[in-house]
């Protein structure tokens, strides 16, 4: 059974380009479905998703260093707004254009760039704290950097997850590879906090330089290149503007539009602004200490990721179909809104796991499914629109939670949002039942790929 859309008849089959490697998978027309954990059995993806996670943590880790540096010395608000604008700016307006970059380059280098510019950021703000020349100006210069590192990162990761694979367990790779990413964000705070405390800032940021290099040797050593498997590298030059053109193309395909408006209504709504919110809606659950009320949820809200991947892999119970993105996003904003109300926070704990694993199955499945109906040439354009909607449209959350919080308050604010967010949700399901879904793309590796509702 072809692992996007559920077609007994239908067995992705991608020919190898010559001098790929041999890759072991079900016969042609096997109907068997892919094994629980299945990407864990593939070695390199295996290895990819350790060194993954570990960069993840890095990542958070110099968040948390640089945040509270930055706080310490400046004590600006403003400043603090723009550590999110900065981090996913990037990816609201670079994401096609590094997706292009995927296209038509080795995928190992573009990762290996990315670790290399996130661990000179790193090595910066170092030698800032060590020369005592932080400075707005160079600290913005630093975070537009490391938010740019990320973008660049993303598109490459996804093609490289499906040669590593291959289509049929590229459901699995994702999946697993977003929970890798989950742990790295939810190691991150407790790392970053231990290096804080126990070598301070300097010693601190120098030392997360370390934790970035298993991923960036992983990519010297590794001999899929996210092209491996069926040998398109496209050669045409595609500048970021042209790199936009892509939408029109994607456009006419109504579960790609669906895909990519799914991913981006949970930015955009909810995104960042629930992390924002949750200390002050901590200090309002009663009789509780805010202190452990905020620990308490804070850990949830990272353990639903961890969680939500396992679970997803162990069982399998969550198919990939559009059916399931949309009611995984729908129940994404269900709990969200409920969350903003709700004055018990072992309550409000449990919402946060639940969203947590819903939010990470929407992810999965619209990536999955975006990934499997983009046209091979064009796959990482198509990866950086996505990235676009999911990551850079967090941007949004500030606005729809942010300004709406100051006049309303966070908890209306936030649950306002969410309520939006499944409005949104529904409409998008109505966009998918009044007209054709487009039609299947020749040569996509995927066929009919997730046509099933």
């Amino acid at each position: 059974m072809c692992a996007a859309c559920g077609i007994p008849a239908h067995v992705p089959a991608p020919v190898p380009a010559p001098g790929a490697p041999a890759v072991p998978g079900p016969a042609p027309g096997s109907a068997g479905q892919p094994a629980r954990f299945a990407a864990l059995r593939n070695p390199a993806c295996r290895v990819y998703l350790i060194g993954g996670a570990l960069a993840m943590m890095a990542d958070n880790v110099e968040h948390v260093i640089t945040y509270w540096v930055l706080w310490q010395r400046f004590h600006s608000p403003a400043l603090t707004g723009f550590e999110v604008i900065s981090h996913w700016l990037p990816f609201l307006l670079l994401s096609p254009w590094f997706g292009a970059l995927a296209d038509r380059h080795d995928c190992r280098k573009l990762i290996q760039g990315a670790q290399v510019l996130f661990m000179a950021v790193s090595a910066g703000w170092g030698l800032l704290f060590v020369t005592g020349t932080l400075q707005v100006w160079n600290a913005c210069v630093l975070l537009i950097l490391h938010g740019t590192a990320g973008a660049i990162w993303g598109p490459a990761e996804q093609l490289m997850l499906e040669d590593f694979v291959g289509p049929r367990e590229l459901p699995s790779a994702i999946r697993l590879n977003s929970t890798a990413r989950s742990l790295g964000v939810l190691c991150g705070p407790v790392v970053g906090s231990a290096l804080l405390l126990g070598l301070g800032p300097t010693g601190g940021i120098f030392a997360n330089i370390a934790i970035y290099l298993p991923l960036t040797v992983l990519m010297a050593r590794t001999k899929f290149t996210g092209h491996l498997r069926d040998g398109i590298v496209p050669r045409a030059r595609v500048g970021a503007i042209a790199a936009l053109k892509v939408l029109r193309e994607v456009g006419q395909d109504r579960v790609l539009v669906a895909m990519i408006v799914m991913a981006g209504l949970g930015s955009f709504f909810v995104g960042s602004a629930m992390q924002t919110a949750m200390p002050a809606i901590a200090g309002s659950m009663g009789a509780t200490a805010a202190g452990t009320a905020y620990g308490v949820l804070l850990f949830a809200n990272g353990l639903g990721g961890v969680l939500g991947g396992i679970l997803l892999e162990g069982t399998g119970r969550i198919k990939l179909s559009v059916k399931a993105a949309v009611w995984s996003t729908a129940v994404y904003g269900v709990t969200s809104a409920c969350f903003a109300v709700t004055h018990q926070y072992l309550i409000a704990s449990a919402l946060l796991v639940v969203g947590g694993v819903a939010n990470l199955a929407a992810l999965s499945i619209t990536q999955t499914v975006v990934q499997l109906r983009a046209p091979r040439d064009k796959r990482g354009q198509v990866i950086g629109v996505y990235g676009m909607s999911a990551n850079g449209l967090r941007l949004g959350s500030g606005f729809t939670v942010g300004i709406l919080g100051t006049a309303l308050g966070l908890r209306a604010s936030l649950g306002l949002s969410a309520v939006a967010m499944c409005a949104c949700t529904a409409l998008v399901a109505a966009y998918l039942a009044l007209g054709p879904r487009g039609p299947a793309r020749a040569g996509s590796g995927a066929g009919e790929a997730a046509r099933s509702s």
